[in-house]
């Protein structure tokens, strides 16, 4: 399978890219018997079908079956940079896409290597809400994505997460990091999103001073097309 079939090539998206981009609806993955062969599935397709296996009937997993596996790992990158794009975040947008969890690491590494095979620069780095810092480059002054595996209000209730939704779209977490570095978080991004909505957002609330913003929320599958 060619790059030019499986993926799109960084800046192809049409300029009117950041309006709103329309869930396929898509026929319930679990009545979805898998009778084409893995290789001849579009890589979309593919690393569905990785993450319907992944999930099974486990209530939340990290994932990590899916993105340390050769074949998953070959090409989430490029399905993230390709999502972002269609929701209007092209490479020429963000500077760098950040880890809100460990099992967003190998997303965020899989996403710097997708870009280079494409040209583009692309930093990575990764949050650490235990002593408040980001581990990478410096990310002064920089256009960032926040990047997590699997973000739901599950996520709590089976990892005692500190990154996870409440009440549908709220999520709890200081951002001064980021801010502390004169760094602009552009949107949340999510390979599983739990958020059921035309144009998700997630309400972000600082946990030390209550203040709250809305960015958007990019989310490359929803649970409910992989349930």
């Amino acid at each position: 399978m060619t790059e030019e079939k499986a993926f799109r090539k960084t800046g192809t998206t049409p300029a009117s890219s950041k309006a709103e981009a329309p869930a396929a609806s898509a026929p319930s993955a679990a009545s979805a018997a898998p009778a084409t062969p893995f290789e001849m599935l579009e890589p979309r397709e593919q690393l569905k079908r990785l993450l319907v296996e992944a999930m099974g009937d486990k209530p939340f997993c990290e994932l990590a079956g899916v993105t340390f596996d050769h074949r998953g790992a070959s090409i989430v990158g490029h399905i993230l940079l390709d999502t972002l794009e269609e929701q209007g975040y092209s490479v020429d947008d963000f500077d760098a896409v950040g880890a809100l969890t460990a099992a967003a690491v190998p997303l965020v590494s899989a996403m710097i290597q997708a870009a280079a095979s494409r040209g583009e620069d692309l930093d990575g780095f990764v949050m650490d809400f235990v002593y408040p810092s980001i581990k990478g480059p410096s990310i002064k002054g920089k256009r960032v994505i926040l990047l997590d595996s699997w973000l739901s209000e599950k996520s709590y209730v089976q990892t005692s997460s500190l990154v996870t939704l409440r009440n549908g779209n709220e999520l709890s977490l200081d951002f001064s990091v980021v801010e502390h570095e004169g760094a602009t978080v552009e949107a949340v991004a999510s390979l599983i999103g739990g958020v059921d909505m035309t144009k998700p957002t997630i309400r972000v609330i600082n946990p030390v001073d209550g203040a709250a913003h809305e960015l958007p929320f990019v989310e490359v599958y929803r649970e409910s097309e992989l349930r």
